[in-house]
């Protein structure tokens, strides 16, 4: 079994970060069998698609590396590393770009969600942005791929391209490449923003009060937590009772998320209080919860030696298990290297 899936360095990981990925690489980092393994990248090349500023760029790409070590991804049992130190990612995207269509390309929801109505304007990263997704998958053997519902669609894309790939130059008893299945994970990691629980957790929300971020001390999650929206109803002690009511649905979930529990037995413990009872209660949880995280994350952060020596590390492990598979497609298509 390998596992591969990347992160965008975008600075800023809040609490919906966390419960809805970072957590889960690191269950499945400490779950892998002997002769099984992680891969995860920080997607440095696919933040280069939108206008971007350099200097943020680089300083965030060091911050997303300390943010996952501090959350508990281990340099030394998962192999962690940034796109732009393996140049394979982009090579192995321009060899996929013959096989994949415009047509597949143009159905992507997240292009059209992106592009919106000015998609002359669009950088061409930014549409061919799936196939580079497949590119970093494909290039290791992936058996697996983390993915939160709206990424599906690009998973099943670099399933196709692997496919058509495979039929159209190589000998079916020999395929360059493994179709990759997903790993969605279950409902209660979704987080929503604490201002309107109808919509994602986000750091592009404006408020701060919108989300918990990882760096927050305590005095600031209980703060945040103190404010966030409710309703005047006191908890439901089931789950039906939530209908209609996504900001208590919410703070259920991460409490839930938190306490690995499912919605009702947190109802049953809580059901018929107020959220002047849960809210406190619910806060504590994400102190504990957060406070170590926070606290490795500050000492790495400043010590971008050490960063730097783990993402180079990381890479040279990458380059040496997606040469196989680079120098075969190469060899599939006629094109000779050296």
């Amino acid at each position: 079994m390998r596992v591969v899936s990347g992160i965008q360095p975008t600075g800023n990981l809040h609490l919906g970060n966390y419960l809805g990925a970072i957590r889960n690489w690191v269950r499945m980092q400490d779950e892998m069998a002997d002769g099984s393994e992680c891969l995860f990248f920080l997607a440095d090349l696919h933040a280069i698609s939108q206008p971007h500023d350099p200097a943020t760029l680089r300083a965030a790409t060091l911050e997303m590396a300390a943010a996952l070590v501090a959350c508990g991804i281990d340099p030394d049992r998962s192999v962690l590393f940034n796109q732009a130190q393996v140049p394979a990612h982009a090579e192995l995207q321009w060899l996929l770009n013959g096989t994949a269509r415009m047509g597949w390309l143009n159905r992507m929801t997240q292009w059209k969600d992106k592009a919106g109505k000015n998609r002359e304007g669009q950088s061409v990263a930014l549409f061919t942005y799936p196939v580079l997704q497949a590119a970093d998958v494909l290039l290791y053997q992936a058996t697996h791929v983390p993915v939160g519902e709206d990424q599906k669609q690009h998973l099943e894309l670099a399933r196709d391209i692997a496919q058509k790939f495979n039929n159209d130059f190589c000998p079916e008893e020999a395929p360059v490449f493994t179709l990759p299945e997903p790993i969605i994970p279950g409902e209660a990691a979704r987080i929503m923003s604490l201002r309107d629980g109808s919509a994602k957790m986000s750091k592009s929300d404006p408020s701060e009060m919108s989300r918990i971020n990882l760096v927050d001390d305590a005095d600031t999650i209980m703060q945040k937590v103190r404010k966030a929206k409710t309703d005047p109803e006191p908890l439901p002690s089931e789950t039906d009772g939530l209908e209609g009511r996504p900001e208590a649905a919410n703070l259920v979930g991460i409490f839930g998320a938190l306490a690995g529990k499912e919605p009702a037995s947190v109802l049953a413990e809580f059901g018929g209080q107020g959220f002047g009872a849960f809210k406190p209660a619910l806060g504590e949880l994400l102190v504990e919860t957060l406070a170590p995280i926070s606290e490795r994350f500050r000492a790495l952060k400043g010590d971008s030696e050490t960063l730097d020596a783990i993402l180079a590390r990381g890479a040279a492990k990458a380059r040496e298990r997606g040469t196989p598979t680079l120098d075969a497609a190469y060899r599939a298509l006629g094109l000779v290297r050296h």
